[in-house]
């Protein structure tokens, strides 16, 4: 075996690692109002909401079962589970534009965020995710590239759930704090993959970029005038 097979055999356990962690911070951002809400006294959630979170765990499930079955060589099935998977990668995008536009109008945002500035959020993970999953799967014969950008475009779209996981840090710091997190875990599984294979994959290294320069972006674009004429007429 190769040192490059070897270590590629070896380096898959993160891709299920990170399978599990985006699971729990999806769950700690959203078990109180989706996955116990019944356990919470609020008023119902539309149909749309509710398909939206479906989907929603759904494709972060479906991840962590491809990454689960990449790493017990079961890549049959993986291939099989992979037209399923872009079946639920177009339902994020066309349930998540709506969601995001209506909760926005209702003022559906978590606590202290103003509705306008927030609904950059949504809208740029969105954009994310169609950016890196999409390329992810229309180079899904080369594996070695599409199983990183299929990664960072999942934990790429992590910043809505961890604003809402309700430890003190996260709320008082806001955006700059989530974005950093989200940073923070990518830049992990950067390192974790530079090392690991002695060198920087230019899918790895590109798609770190792209995802964390959205982040400042976004924060300057959130206060701009043209972003709040722009997002009034969205939601209106």
């Amino acid at each position: 075996m190769s040192m490059d097979a070897k270590a590629a055999r070896t380096g898959r356990p993160i891709y299920a690692a990170m399978g599990v962690l985006a699971l729990f911070i999806v769950f700690a951002g959203f078990f109180r109002t989706f996955y116990l809400k019944g356990w919470f006294a609020q008023e119902p959630l539309s149909v749309l909401v509710w398909a939206h979170g479906l989907v929603m765990s759904s494709w972060f499930s479906l991840f962590f079962i491809q990454t689960w079955l990449v790493a017990s060589h079961r890549v049959d099935v993986h291939r099989k589970l992979g037209m399923a998977g872009a079946g639920v990668a177009a339902l994020v995008l066309l349930i998540g534009f709506p969601t995001a536009v209506i909760a926005t109008r209702l003022g559906h945002v978590p606590p202290g965020a103003p509705p306008i500035p927030f609904l950059t959020i949504p809208l740029f993970e969105l954009l994310v995710f169609a950016t890196l999953i999409g390329l992810g799967l229309a180079l899904r014969r080369r594996p070695d590239t599409h199983r990183r950008l299929m990664l960072m475009g999942t934990l790429g779209v992590l910043p809505a759930a961890l604003f809402r996981v309700p430890l003190g840090f996260i709320q008082r710091g806001g955006v700059p704090v989530v974005f950093g997190i989200t940073d923070a875990i990518l830049l992990v599984c950067l390192l974790y993959d530079t090392i690991r294979h002695r060198r920087l994959h230019p899918a790895m290294g590109w798609s770190f970029l792209f995802v964390a320069a959205t982040h400042p972006f976004r924060l300057w674009l959130s206060g701009t005038e043209a972003w709040h004429r722009f997002a009034t007429w969205l939601i209106s």
